[in-house]
């Protein structure tokens, strides 16, 4: 992410946190280690980070896995993940509630709460997920430990993440992200009723032109970034639907920018328009109704509903799952009585 982007406040955004480059050697290129190679391809990367890219198995050479040793040929295909640097490493500790799922040496996992920053970034220099989780650190006696975001959810989105206790722990998560081997889960409630019960949303991502704080798709495949949304429907509720969705791509903002894209803005998301009664009646008493959900939940209604991928150190499958928070459930319940009045004609 750069720093435009952070200071329009996506530092709140989902988005996986790596970057990835290829590169390919020109003809003329001598024999020469791949990490000296990169390290005058990268700019503002250490030696250091090259080598841990390539000890986690996130540097190729015509699609094969080398080691940082390996001499670069006139011709070769390279491609490297590379985690994103530590957010801040001067962040001090914060007494913040955490509701951690599961922790060990190498990595913690935790449901974030609605209303939480992850990390700190233009306007949010203090209270968020971070500062709480080096306290907590802290009070076990791990004052070395730092936290080291692979990814990350928007503040007013809830639910699943995982946090690497160090930066080799947090390549090989950043490997598996760009694999798209690690399987993310969302529950999403939405505007309007779906004729299919499944779906692919298929369409690149970038800034939109003319409201910067917008993430907007583009179909045609040639500005922003390639993102790819699964959907299907877990429950019809007339005027909103309660929808899962599979990421199969985490760009910024991406579900809710392609549920925009299709039609069915997230229900209250204030910044796709999902804030305003996009279905429905014109009766005052349902307008009353709509805007008591709002206040009943008042954020976007969506939630990081699972997460399952390897273990960077053990290789064991670990798989996370939180329920939805009560002001989700709540709205959630609300439109499911309201749903059953309109079938009995009430």
């Amino acid at each position: 992410m750069d720093k435009y982007e952070e200071s329009l406040g996506f530092q709140e955004s989902e988005a996986e946190m790596y970057e990835h480059f290829r590169f390919e050697v020109d003809k003329g290129q001598g024999a020469l280690r791949i990490d000296k190679f990169l390290l005058s391809k990268l700019e503002n990367v250490t030696r250091n980070k090259i080598q841990q890219s390539a000890k986690a198995g996130n540097i190729l050479v015509n699609d094969e896995v080398v080691k940082s040793n390996y001499k670069v040929r006139p011709l070769d295909v390279i491609t490297i993940v590379l985690s994103e640097p530590p957010q801040d490493t001067n962040i001090y500790a914060e007494d913040i509630p955490l509701d951690i799922l599961y922790e060990d040496k190498d990595l913690i996992v935790v449901n974030k709460q609605a209303g939480l920053v992850v990390h700190p970034g233009h306007g949010n220099f203090t209270g968020t997920l971070l500062h709480g989780l080096l306290y907590h650190f802290q009070q076990q006696g791990l004052k070395d430990i730092k936290p080291y975001l692979a990814h990350r959810i928007d503040k007013d989105t809830s639910g699943v993440l995982v946090i690497a206790k160090d930066e080799d722990i947090l390549a090989k998560l950043a490997k598996q992200f760009f694999d798209h081997s690690i399987e993310r889960k969302y529950q999403a409630l939405v505007w309007g009723n779906f004729d299919e019960d499944n779906g692919t949303i298929t369409g690149n991502l970038a800034r939109n032109p003319k409201n910067r704080l917008e993430m907007t798709v583009f179909p045609d495949g040639e500005t922003g970034k390639h993102a790819i949304t699964h959907y299907k429907v877990l429950e019809h509720f007339g005027y909103v639907t309660l929808i899962e969705c599979q990421l199969e791509t985490g760009r910024t903002h991406q579900i809710r920018a392609h549920m925009k894209y299709i039609g069915h803005p997230i229900f209250n998301d204030a910044r796709y328009g999902g804030d305003q009664i996009l279905k429905g009646t014109t009766f005052t008493k349902y307008k009353q109704y709509v805007q008591n959900c709002f206040t009943i939940m008042p954020r976007q209604a969506l939630h990081a509903k699972s997460l399952k991928f390897i273990h960077p150190r053990s290789g064991e499958e670990l798989y996370f799952e939180s329920d939805l928070p009560k002001d989700f459930s709540s709205v959630i319940e609300k439109w499911r009585a309201y749903s059953q009045h309109m079938l009995l004609g009430e």
